[in-house]
């Protein structure tokens, strides 16, 4: 090397370091300075939501944004949409629409129906939603609520494991459908759990534990679980494993089960699971990680699905510290999402073809973004939050709210703003561009739903 070339390669070295650590900086202020505009922006599209819900929907679970009318899950209303939506308002300072909700709940409210409802979706929305609202408002109205709720729900773990019935009537307890899936078993611990810390029953916190605990004990030698149990015999009905809808939140409530209560049984379930997962499950391909499908007992690839559900799952691993796996991991749904501006159901990832073009108004790639901006502080994925938020805009308002997508490749509209549009898809969207001092990460933990619970036991 010719005389005096090293400083001259050290100094041009350090001069490219230097710009682009300008760089990074003129990123992250750029970011800062956008972020106050997206969290308002995201605000007035929760009000245009809401406003289309109050005009068209009051009182009952949801609108129909195209047809202009409401919809009730059983016949008659559990205000699902209001219980849903009010954290979310009190997170925005919406005061007024917040009061306004909180009166609807409490005047109109009541689970004194003979109605048999599917527990997992009355668990994560209806008592996440009422202890969340408790815990903010400190309305106690809201908590005589969720206690009954409570109650009227406890009859689905009456089998011989433990595990709980799909079903559950309200009035009578009646359950059905043994058939049950991990995650409709799994993803109850937070909910009952914090009912019993706030009541001082412990008996929701031991049913939906040991729930878990039987679920975990029936894995596979190589700790996998399928897809569907018979919660009677405990025997296995469909064994293909992932992390998919129908196994997703189990997994979710391992981890966040430990964090909030500090159940060391929860954790060791968690990391004995995660060591299966990375193993059996996670898939690269050509610069991308996936996690794919497998047979539980044998660890052989079954299937090369990834959908939208699926997405969640780089929340949960930043949240367990495993950063580079999050962070990879988003990546790919980042892909996924661009294929076609805005993100499918399904798609095969081996091949990048859709399988199921619906897009259901989910949050759970955005859950991820907020996550990981929460612990990298990369303005990245404030970037990737505004590419979720201009094509959810785009492609899904209607002129008195949004609608899914029945087909993301045409982009044509389904008749359906489903309660979880207020509760987790405008909230994470308000929380990834908002102040850090908006909401305390550190001191709650999500439910499923997006509702969050202090933590504080």
């Amino acid at each position: 090397m010719p005389q005096g070339t090293k400083p001259i390669l050290f100094k041009s070295v350090n001069r490219l370091l230097s710009v682009s650590l300008l760089a990074l900086a003129l990123i992250h202020a750029a970011s800062a300075q956008e972020r106050p505009d997206l969290a308002d922006s995201v605000k007035q599209e929760f009000l245009h939501a809401w406003n289309g819900y109050k005009h068209y929907a009051w009182g009952h679970d949801e609108l129909l944004p195209l047809s202009k009318k409401p919809r009730d899950w059983y016949g008659t209303s559990l205000c699902m949409t209001p219980v849903d939506a009010f954290d979310t308002m009190m997170l925005m300072g919406l005061s007024e629409e917040a009061n306004e909700a909180k009166q609807l709940i409490i005047d109109s409210l009541s689970f004194n129906k003979n109605i048999e409802v599917q527990a997992f979706e009355i668990i994560i929305r209806e008592l996440g939603g009422l202890l969340s609202a408790y815990q903010l408002s400190g309305d106690k109205r809201l908590l005589s609520l969720a206690e009954d709720l409570g109650k009227r729900l406890l009859p689905i773990y009456n089998s011989r494991t433990g595990m709980p019935y799909r079903y559950v009537n309200l009035v009578t307890g009646r359950i059905r459908d043994s058939i049950n899936n991990p995650a409709e078993i799994g993803t109850a611990l937070i909910e009952f759990g914090t009912l019993s810390k706030l009541t001082g029953d412990p008996v929701y916190y031991a049913k939906a534990k040991n729930a878990l605990v039987q679920l975990f004990q029936r894995r596979s030698t190589i700790g996998l679980v399928g897809t569907w149990i018979n919660v009677e015999t405990g025997e296995w009905v469909d064994t293909s494993s992932h992390i998919s809808g129908a196994i997703d939140s189990y997994y979710e409530y391992l981890l966040k089960s430990w964090l909030l209560f500090g159940d060391e049984d929860c954790r060791t379930m968690w990391d004995e699971s995660i060591l299966a997962i990375n193993k059996y499950l996670a898939d690269r391909t050509s610069h991308n990680l996936w996690y794919g499908h497998a047979n539980m007992g044998s660890g052989v690839r079954t299937e090369t699905a990834f959908g939208s559900l699926d997405a969640f799952f780089p929340a949960v691993l930043a949240l367990s510290g495993d950063l580079q796996r999050a962070a990879a991991l988003e990546g790919s749904c980042y892909k996924m999402w661009n294929l076609y501006g805005i993100e499918p159901e399904e798609i095969d990832y081996a091949s990048m073809k859709v399988v199921d073009a619906r897009y259901f108004l989910r949050p759970e790639i955005i859950e991820s973004a907020y996550y990981l901006r929460h612990f990298t502080g990369d303005p990245k994925y404030v970037d990737m939050g505004k590419t979720f938020f201009r094509g959810i805009e785009r492609y899904c308002r209607t002129d008195d709210g949004y609608a899914y997508l029945k087909d993301v490749t045409t982009k044509e509209q389904g008749d359906e703003m489903p309660s979880f549009f207020f509760a987790e898809t405008l909230k994470y969207l308000y929380l990834l561009f908002a102040p850090d001092n908006t909401l305390p990460f550190d001191k709650v933990i999500f439910n499923t739903e997006a509702h969050p619970i202090r933590r504080s036991f």
